[in-house]
This record gives C-alpha cells, structure tokens and sequence, in this order.
C-alpha cells in the first residue's frame, strides 16, 4: 500500500453529481464534474499536475470521472471512505457543512492520515469489474420484480412483471457469460478461479466477487485480509471496561459474497461445520460464530491463493 507523499501540496475535493468543489490553501475552485471543465482547470492550473496529490471521498460513482482523469494523466489521486472524513470533521467540531467547508475538511484529514493512492487499473480489470456491478444491478431489479410479482393479482400486471423478469434472466445470462469469458482468457485468474470453487459451498459468482472485489486475496496476511473485508473484531475497552468486540468497515460487497454462502458451508462443509459447532457450543451466538467462520475461510482461501495449493479437508487442523 501506497502513502501519501506529504511533501507533495494536498488539494481536498468535494465532490457532486455536477460540480467539484476544490480546496487547496486559499484557493477555491469550483468546476464542473466534466472532462471538458477539468482540462480547462489543468490549463489554469499545470503546477497541480506535477506537485498536486488531489484527495476525495467515495460518492457513489460521482468521483469516477475526476479519479480516472486524474489517473490517466499521472496525477496523484486518492478517494477516502466518507466515514473517516466524517469522524474526523467531528473531532474538530466541524459542525457547519457546506462544499467548500467539505473540501477543506478532506484536505485537513489528508494532512494528518496516511491516504492510500489510487492506482490506474488495467482495462481489461475495469472492465471485469463494470460487469460485475451490472450483474449485481441486474439481481437486484430482478428480485424486486418477483417480489411484487408474489403481491400482484392484477393479470395485466403480472404479464407486464413476467415481460421484465424474461428480459432481465436475458440479460443476466448474457452478462454471466462475457464474465466467463474475460476471465478465461488470463489463466492466471481462470486457475484462481478453479481453486475457489473447489471449496464446498463456493459458488462461481461468489468465486468471481471474491477475485473482483478482493484482488488482495493471496497477497495480504490472513489479519491484514480480515480486516479489509471487514469481519475482524475490534476491541472496545477503557480502563477495567471490557465492551463487546464488534466487526465494522470493510467491503460489504466481499462480505455479503461470504455471508449467503456460509449458510450452506456451515452445514456441508465438514471442517467449517465443526468450526461452527465448537464455537456455538462454548456459548458464541449463532451469528457471532458464523462471522468468525466468515473469517476463517477467509483466511484459509487467502492461503491457498498466496501459496498456489488446492482446498483439502487436512485444513481442519488450522480450524
């Protein structure tokens, strides 16, 4: 990972759908959310290209197209997860919220924690991960419509539900398919593949999200892995108080990927199963023990990967 080079001037962006607010110092700029807007910035502005680290937080998408500017002129980027720009803002008393005051307050956490760089993806990954939030969508549009279908009895809306839910399956198999098929074309990726989902209870889309979502996978330790997926506890304690360990942060995509699935492993996979069991027996709540099966699995695949060894039942002496 990636720190940011402090010796480098920090520049906060707040930003929207339309518009970016950018702070550095006392300058303010505020541009529109364009490439248009941004070489006519850049023109105004060349220094920031060489000297400039720009920092923003996640908005949904609404940063893409600076980051990727950014990215492919070899400026420095950086996107931060909003909570920490959130917490931070509230440590300083910062209760006023506007544009500017967001920018200047990103810029102010940038300043005094390490940021981690953005790093230009390769089309092809870009790609594979465009594919992957459009099979995601997908799911989402077709669960909803067969949610209202079992709650509609008018016949005229049921065949207009029905129409939906024949082109959606359309479309999530054609999606389904180039995903397939990008994947198969880098063996390095189609032989992860194959190794994820030679563990009982994982599935091709989850094997994809993890590959995905995860490309970390194989190449952190197994607590550095935890706690980029989010399912490492962390301690809540002061002084002789010792509050309940709980989970946050993380990627929720990676762990929604290895909640749904753990229900089934938990019950055919015999190492994990016996895992879990050990754990519920000692009084663990139920959820509790799933997620710390969640995170042993993880660690067990992030082993396989780092070591380019196959799922085997003589895992269950690390369990």
């Amino acid at each position: 990972m990636n720190k940011s080079n402090q010796t480098r001037k920090i520049i906060g962006v707040d930003v929207a759908k339309l518009k970016l607010d950018i702070v550095f110092d006392d300058f303010h700029w505020t541009i529109e959310n364009n490439e248009a807007a941004f070489e006519q910035f850049f023109s105004a502005n060349d220094y920031l290209k060489h000297e400039g680290l720009f920092v923003m937080e996640a908005t949904g998408g609404y940063e893409k197209p600076f980051e990727q500017y950014l990215l492919s002129h070899d400026i420095q980027t950086a996107v931060v997860n909003p909570k920490r720009i959130r917490d931070h803002a509230r440590s300083l008393g910062q209760l006023a919220k506007n544009d500017r005051i967001d920018a200047t307050v990103i810029r102010d956490f940038s300043m005094t924690h390490e940021v981690i760089l953005s790093q230009q993806k390769p089309p092809q990954e870009q790609r594979l991960q465009a594919l992957l939030r459009r099979r995601q969508q997908l799911r989402r549009y077709l669960i909803t419509e067969k949610q209202q279908l079992e709650t509609t009895t008018d016949k005229l809306i049921r065949a207009s539900i029905n129409s939906m839910i024949t082109i959606l399956e359309k479309r999530l198999k054609t999606v389904d398919a180039t995903l397939q098929s990008l994947i198969n074309q880098d063996s390095d990726t189609a032989d992860k593949k194959r190794r994820l989902m030679a563990v009982t209870g994982i599935a091709e889309q989850t094997a994809n999200t993890l590959l995905l979502r995860l490309p970390e996978l194989g190449k952190l330790t197994h607590k550095e892995i935890a706690a980029l997926v989010g399912v490492a506890p962390f301690c809540n304690d002061s002084g002789q108080y010792r509050g309940r360990r709980m989970i946050w942060g993380g990627r929720k995509e990676v762990r929604t990927a290895l909640y749904m699935p753990m229900l089934s492993i938990i019950q055919y996979n015999p190492p994990i199963r016996r895992f879990y069991q050990r754990l519920v027996n000692k009084g663990k709540a139920r959820k509790v023990a799933l997620v710390a099966c969640m995170r042993k699995l993880l660690t067990i695949l992030n082993a396989m990967l780092k070591n380019n060894t196959d799922w085997c039942p003589d895992y269950e002496k690390n369990l």
